[in-house]
């Protein structure tokens, strides 16, 4: 930690007034967490997704909505501009940007935090060979996790690059270490591994610029969606701990995106990240973070070391 850098000011309210934020794939989980991290600490923030009031994405789900992520944005002191937007659509993606260039002439930080494929883990992943999972499904997983968050960097890359600092966060599931091993299906493995090689590719072309590019991972998360699949809520998440025992290692969105929040306000972000990969647990130990039940949980600690490595433990001693 840099001797002047003090942690427990970290994505405070103001930290990064002034500065101009897009998180693509915003419409919930740990995109709309990032948002509205970024917005507490005074960023204005854009939010993308193809979910909005008056259509729901293949997802499904219309519980939550990219205006409702702006609304949450602006309600904690940022500035939210919900901006529809299909990432896989060029086109698309290049008028977010040239919106952004003429509303605001800059970008200072990008959050791929693009997927919504979880629709097809059930049926074509979970369990399948390769050759099992139909090919139609493979390559739209390879769509939503791999192409869109190409897509999203090559257009707003020139912009991001004008910015003093610019800082480039990937958002996968896993980081590099955990990810050696085989994610069960190889479109699945390929599509969470691809963005940490993206982190690392675009640090190398962003050092000469000042930036950094950094890919994040959540552990075991406690999104909308996967409350609503053990069928509770965010205040008695832990009913679900008899379903699924290593539930009880989960964390809510806010624990990554708080520490995101307090990766952006870091001087040094560029010497300590750039090029790598890290989990929420990691950056939180690094800038103080906790989660909102005050804990600091490291589900990756805890597959690493019990579920893989066979270490006598429970979820409570990673928390």
């Amino acid at each position: 930690m840099d001797k002047d850098f003090n942690t427990q000011h970290v994505g405070q309210v103001g930290s990064l007034a002034g500065r101009i934020a897009l998180v693509a794939g915003a419409t919930r989980g740990a995109g709309r967490a990032l948002a509205v991290e970024l917005g507490r600490a005074g960023a204005t923030v854009y939010v993308t997704g193809r979910t909005t009031r008056e259509r729901a994405s293949e997802v499904g789900r219309t519980t939550e909505t990219i205006e409702e992520t702006a609304e949450l944005v602006t309600a904690v002191g940022g500035t939210g501009i919900a901006v529809p937007t299909d990432h896989l659509d060029a086109d698309q993606v290049r008028a977010l940007v040239e919106r952004i260039d003429c509303e605001q002439e800059r970008l200072d930080i990008l959050v791929n935090d693009l997927w919504g494929g979880e629709h097809l883990l059930v049926d074509s992943v979970f369990g399948k060979k390769s050759w099992e999972t139909p090919l139609a499904d493979g390559l739209r997983i390879l769509e939503l996790g791999v192409r869109s968050h190409l897509i999203t960097a090559a257009l707003a890359l020139p912009l991001l690059i004008r910015s003093d600092a610019p800082l480039h966060v990937e958002v996968t599931d896993g980081t590099a270490v955990s990810n050696r091993r085989y994610r069960e299906n190889l479109y699945y493995d390929l599509a969470k591994n691809a963005p940490i090689r993206i982190a690392f590719g675009l640090g190398e072309e962003l050092a000469e610029y000042g930036g950094t590019a950094v890919a994040v991972t959540p552990g075991f998360l406690r999104s909308e969606q996967m409350l609503t699949h053990f069928g509770v809520t965010e205040e008695n998440w832990r009913d679900a701990v008899a379903q699924e025992p290593d539930f009880a290692i989960a964390e809510s969105p806010y624990y990554l995106a708080r520490a995101v929040a307090a990766l952006a306000t870091d001087p040094g972000r560029a010497a300590r990240w750039n090029g790598k990969s890290a989990s929420s647990a990691e950056l939180a130990r690094t800038y103080g973070v906790r989660d909102v039940d005050d804990s600091q949980p490291d589900a990756w600690g805890y597959f690493e070391d019990v579920r893989y490595g066979g270490k006598d433990g429970s979820p409570d001693d990673y928390r």
